[in-house]
């Protein structure tokens, strides 16, 4: 398994919408609204790199309300 953790700007006050956004991602296991430099944190848990492309550029990127992501894969 690899696991991935995205993290993501919002537009202003779109926070709580798009954590509903993210978690119903397929292979999205949670995320979490945070206080500092991004606005949410997503938790992927999937089968390839591949897999953590798909979820971070294609599909959470895509949702309106993004403004950014930037993906970083756990190496443990």
């Amino acid at each position: 398994m690899v696991t991935a953790y995205i993290m993501v700007k919002a537009h202003t006050g779109e926070a709580d919408r798009l954590k509903t956004d993210i978690e119903a991602v397929d292979g999205v296991e949670r995320s979490h609204i945070v206080a500092g430099d991004v606005d949410l944190i997503a938790v992927a848990d999937v089968g390839s790199p591949a897999a953590v492309k798909d979820i971070a550029a294609t599909e959470v990127q895509s949702i309106e309300g993004v403004s950014s992501t930037q993906t970083y894969i756990a190496m443990d």
